[in-house]
C-alpha cells in the first residue's frame, strides 16, 4: 500500500468465515457506520453495501 494515497468516503472491512461475514463500515473520520454479521452469500452483502457503494474501499480478511 506504499503507492496508494487516495481517500474515500467509506471504508469496509470484511472478516470471512465459512457461513458468515462480519462487515464493518467506517466513514472518513473513522466513525463506525455499520457493524453487522450476515450470511456468507452474495445477496445479503450486496444489499448491505448498496448505500455506500458510490465511494467505497473494501478490505477482506480470511
Amino acid at each position: 500500500m506504499n503507492f496508494y494515497h487516495s481517500t474515500h468516503r467509506h471504508y469496509c472491512g470484511i472478516d470471512l468465515h465459512a457461513r458468515s461475514l462480519y462487515v464493518c463500515i467506517l466513514d472518513q473520520q473513522g466513525e463506525v457506520l455499520l457493524h453487522k454479521e450476515i450470511k456468507a452469500r452474495p445477496e445479503p452483502l450486496l444489499t448491505l453495501l448498496e448505500p455506500f457503494r458510490d465511494d467505497l474501499v473494501v478490505g477482506v480478511e480470511c
